[in-house]
């Protein structure tokens, strides 16, 4: 069996990406020889008709996902840092294979739509907290919350797209003129000198969002528990809308450190069992190759689909090809296991799509034992779909 490449987690703009287009992320893919990709937006699936329309026209095979931010109350109340290094608790999951066209139900629906609501409803408050600072600065411009959303989010609005509105703001007003553009965001972060390039727009909306948006800034506003649905909610809204629930591992960061959840991967995937968890993703450009085969070997071996992607959720343009920290290349291993769980993925979206039986049932029981199967049925379909 022929390995093809596999990106099985990009953002779009449908929730913040570093790709201008939904097409632009088709067209890169394409250019890399990256074979199968995955749109994975959070709370969001308004991106899959135009996703599988454009790649099947670039005979690239694609999946369909989603992202959430959950609360896993158990974790929480232990303190235990889950997939998000910093909040006990806070669990990031992920759902593959979903039906295209999308297909939920109530109250699934609504809970979905509440979730994105709730987010868009902090990002406005924090949006009016930067007026009033330039209302104070008298810096003669405002943001106007109404002009970001319909110029550059697809509906779904994040702090980023905020950082990067004020940053297109303060360019156009100050028309580009390095020197004043230093001085007014140097001003805005209460004196804090700007350590990014003025044309490296992506390093000047990261300073943007560190010294503004976060917890301390001038304009931090707190999630409200409302945005995250409990644990067990997302895992139902992801079975109703056709998918597999996933796990996105965070693994070894820059200084080799696990999470308390991770940190022992054989008690990890026994609790991702219990929770009713079988399929595993990771974002390889943060780990190093050694605990990425250690990690990713350890739940392919044990029976989880297991597939990689980049995110590409932040300003910065990466390669859409997938290799670990350092942009050291995947083993012939990992690039099987990245395949392999693809096909499964593929396979079961496929069913979904006809009626049948997926990968998981509605209680998200997999068939393990049939995981040949699903792979070698995922494989034909990919064959044909790229050829």
């Amino acid at each position: 069996m022929k390995f093809y490449n596999v990106n099985a987690h990009l953002h779009t703009p449908y929730s913040f990406s570093a790709f201008e287009t939904l097409v632009e992320a088709l067209d890169r893919a394409y250019d890399e020889d990256v074979k199968v990709v995955g749109i994975n937006d959070f709370y969001s699936m308004a991106g899959y008709e135009e996703w599988n329309h454009e790649a099947r026209r670039r005979h690239l095979c694609p999946l369909f996902n989603i992202e959430f931010i959950s609360l896993q109350k158990e974790d929480r109340d232990n303190g235990i840092r889950v997939n998000d290094p910093n909040n006990p608790g806070r669990t990031y999951i992920s759902g593959k294979g979903l039906a295209c066209p999308p297909a939920l139900g109530e109250p699934f629906a609504t809970q979905l739509a509440e979730v994105r609501a709730e987010s868009n409803r902090q990002v406005k408050e924090m949006c009016d907290r930067i007026n009033e600072l330039l209302k104070a600065q008298d810096a003669g411009f405002n943001l106007d919350y109404d002009v970001m959303e319909q110029a550059i989010t697809q509906g779904l609005v994040r702090e980023r797209h905020l950082a990067k509105f004020l940053r297109m703001s303060a360019y156009i007003y100050f028309r580009n003129e390095p020197t004043e553009i230093k001085i007014f965001l140097e001003k805005l972060f209460g004196g804090k000198s700007l350590k990014s390039d003025i044309y490296n727009y992506s390093g000047v909306e990261n300073e943007i969002r560190g010294n503004m948006l976060k917890a301390g800034g001038v304009a931090f506003v707190p999630e409200d528990p409302k945005a995250f649905l409990p644990f067990e909610d997302v895992h139902k809204i992801i079975l109703a809308a056709g998918g597999i629930p996933t796990y996105p591992f965070l693994a070894d960061d820059a200084k080799g450190e696990f999470t308390d959840f991770e940190k022992d991967i054989e008690t990890a995937a026994e609790t991702l069992r219990r929770r009713g968890i079988f399929s595993t993703e990771f974002i390889p450009t943060r780990n190093s190759i050694e605990a990425l085969e250690k990690y990713a070997g350890y739940l392919y071996d044990n029976g989880f689909v297991v597939t990689f992607g980049t995110e590409h959720n932040t300003p910065a343009m990466e390669p859409i090809k997938v290799s670990a920290r350092g942009g050291v290349a995947l083993s012939e291993r990992l690039r099987q296991i990245n395949y392999e769980g693809a096909c499964i993925i593929v396979a079961h979206q496929e069913r979904i799509r006809n009626g049948k039986h997926g990968y998981v049932d509605i209680h998200g029981i997999p068939e393990m034992e049939h995981r040949n199967k699903f792979i070698d049925e995922g494989n034909e379909i990919i064959k044909k779909i790229i050829s």
